[in-house]
């Protein structure tokens, strides 16, 4: 294993190091490229980040309206297409990075709506404000703050999203549970994240480079959802499950890790699941 590998593996049990590590790598991506890309080279200028964005669901429209730099090849769906927004409503985008997800739901919900984007790394929170106002939207805006613990007012928003990034969270059920708070009742969630059915090779679990590529944070699908349901959301309802691995490009990084602890796709293919849903928070009782 090379220096970078060694340097690279986490110690699964202990939450504050991995949010702490994971927070500096995604500083690291916002500030230098995709995560398509090793941090070391970067991949500005290439095309791999549509590619990746196009074969997860993104139309063509989708990605030609956004502005430079939004799409940095880090999501695993394409949900705002299924939140059926309308205009004059409030969204949340959790890991909300560069901003694709809410640039894209603010054009929807048009300038009488809100987007509201949380990202815990000051680094693409900058850049996502930057790309809300080189989209001219001045109704979307970017707080910095933890899943665990919104910057967000209770029953605020009509509809939660996000994209790929609760699998990164190691308490997933305080992210669930700020869901439920911060919802309206009768709001609703569609969220594309990471699942497992089966168990990672070790070596993946234990792995940063892993982690950052969506992979080794992942938990079962059935512990998944019942937190959703501890939660208080209902109606859960998944619009999409593909092997992860299988039908998106892996990441150059997730790549080298594999090859340096000798691993093959096929040691993971059909484990790690790309799954959107839906789900919503009970109305109140009349």
């Amino acid at each position: 294993m090379d220096e970078t590998h060694a340097n690279s593996t986490l110690d699964v049990n202990d939450p504050d190091s991995i949010v702490r590590r994971v927070k500096d790598r995604y500083g690291a991506i916002a500030t230098v490229g995709g995560g398509c890309c090793s941090t070391d080279t970067g991949c500005r200028g290439s095309n791999t980040e549509r590619k990746s964005a196009l074969g997860i669901g993104y139309t063509a429209l989708d990605l030609e309206i956004l502005p430079d730099g939004a799409n940095l090849g880090l999501g695993c769906g394409a949900p705002v297409d299924h939140l059926g927004l309308q205009p004059g409503e409030t969204v949340l985008d959790l890991g909300s990075g560069a901003g694709i997800d809410a640039i894209l739901a603010a054009r929807l919900v048009g300038a009488e709506g809100h987007v509201i984007g949380v990202d815990m790394t000051p680094e693409m929170v900058a850049r996502a404000r930057d790309n809300a106002v080189a989209a001219e939207l001045a109704h979307v805006e970017f707080r910095q703050g933890r899943l665990e613990e919104l910057p967000v007012d209770d029953a605020s928003v009509d509809a939660v999203t996000s994209n790929c990034v609760i699998n990164l969270v190691p308490d997933k059920s305080k992210v669930f549970r700020e869901i439920d708070r911060v919802l309206r009742p009768g709001g609703r969630v569609v969220i594309s994240d990471i699942v497992l059915d089966g168990d990672l090779p070790a070596e993946i679990s234990a792995d940063l480079l892993a982690y950052v590529g969506c992979v080794a944070g992942a938990m079962e699908r059935g512990r998944y959802f019942a937190m959703i349901e501890s939660a208080g959301l209902v109606q859960v309802e998944v619009l999409k499950d593909a092997d992860f691995l299988a039908s998106t490009e892996i990441p150059a990084d997730v790549q080298r890790m594999m090859t340096a602890h000798g691993l093959a796709a096929s040691d993971v293919t059909g484990v790690a699941r790309s799954v959107t849903y839906r789900a919503i928070k009970p109305p109140e009782s009349p």
